[in-house]
């Protein structure tokens, strides 16, 4: 089984869950924030888990407040942001730290094998790892990078599993 199997973390009403639920599926792990210039980008993941759900695309949203302090929110403060103001019906996690001494080891995991340009390190809200169906980190995308810009290497990810040939 492939390590990012072996973590887990806390829905955001407190349910655990384990990355091993989501064997198979095309995942893609966001570090989030509710009152950051990027938090409209909730839409564009709201929008790409609505369309390639049924081929296997899983959005895991993970509040963090390490970035300017952008989500002092509660647990019920996240959710009314993410379902009222963004339709948000992926499944998001208790707020987590993504660097430091604290870093949730999921992100410990991630930023490993998807060091990106800064050392490994995640540099603000919104940065996105694609885990394929095996579990294997494929790529991260960093907080500029817009949902609708990520969409041809979900749809990449996708095709080995649609028609069971590879490109």
């Amino acid at each position: 089984m492939a390590p990012f199997y072996h973590f887990s973390a806390t829905r955001l009403r407190g349910k655990p869950v384990s990355m091993a639920d989501f064997t198979g599926k095309l995942v893609l792990v966001v570090n989030t924030a509710s009152h950051c210039g990027f938090t409209p980008q909730y839409a564009g993941l709201e929008a790409l888990y609505k369309k390639y759900r049924a081929q296997g695309l899983v959005v895991l949203g993970f509040p963090c407040n390490q970035f300017g302090k952008q989500e002092p929110g509660s647990t019920d403060d996240i959710a009314q942001t993410c379902q009222i103001n963004y339709g948000v019906s992926f499944p998001m996690f208790e707020k987590v730290d993504v660097n430091g001494a604290r870093a949730h080891p999921l992100f410990r995991y991630l930023k490993k094998a998807l060091p990106g340009v800064l050392g490994g390190r995640i540099v603000w809200n919104f940065t996105k790892f694609l885990i394929a169906p095996d579990g294997t980190p494929l790529k991260r995308f960093a907080p500029l990078t817009t949902p609708e810009k990520m969409e041809q290497a979900i749809i990449a990810a996708l095709e080995p599993q649609a028609g069971g040939e590879s490109r």
